[in-house]
């Protein structure tokens, strides 16, 4: 059995969330589009792993996920794959072998949240998805402290 590592991401605006839940039968999660594509491509049934979980309508930049498969598979034959059969919302962006032991929720040494707030007079149309529109004068001097209580 091989081990495979790969970086995601994806917009989550019309998905249910990364986690796979129940038998998600409408393959409304980041998970279930990953291990459609990848069971095709492997011919066998794939569990994708991730490094954690994201809610309904998040997005992510670099969620590291793994997954295991009888198949030698290069990093060209994953990306590819996965570039040509998984929605336009999911990218696949590195993939690699990787020691049979490593798990990508049990090794994840740093997580980043970014939240987004757009300060415009007027909410910017480009930015409605990604960001909360906040029109109103923001008091950064106690964001900050608060952000340094977390």
């Amino acid at each position: 059995m091989r081990n495979y590592r790969i970086t995601v991401k994806y917009d989550g605006a019309r998905y249910k969330g990364w986690q796979r839940l129940g038998k998600d039968a409408d393959g409304d999660s980041i998970t279930s589009k990953l291990e459609s594509v990848f069971s095709q491509l492997c011919n066998e049934d794939i569990q994708v792993i991730g490094s954690g979980r994201t809610d309904a309508g998040v997005h992510a930049k670099a969620q590291v996920a793994n997954f295991h498969s009888e198949r030698l598979l290069s990093e060209g034959d994953i990306l590819e794959y996965a570039a040509r059969y998984l929605p336009d919302d999911i990218a696949v962006t590195t993939a690699e072998k990787v020691d049979d032991r490593f798990h990508a929720r049990f090794q994840a040494v740093e997580k980043t949240y970014l939240y987004r707030i757009d300060t415009g007079l007027y909410p910017d149309p480009f930015q409605r998805k990604y960001a909360w529109h906040i029109a109103d004068t923001l008091d950064y001097s106690a964001m900050r402290q608060a952000a340094s209580l977390l």
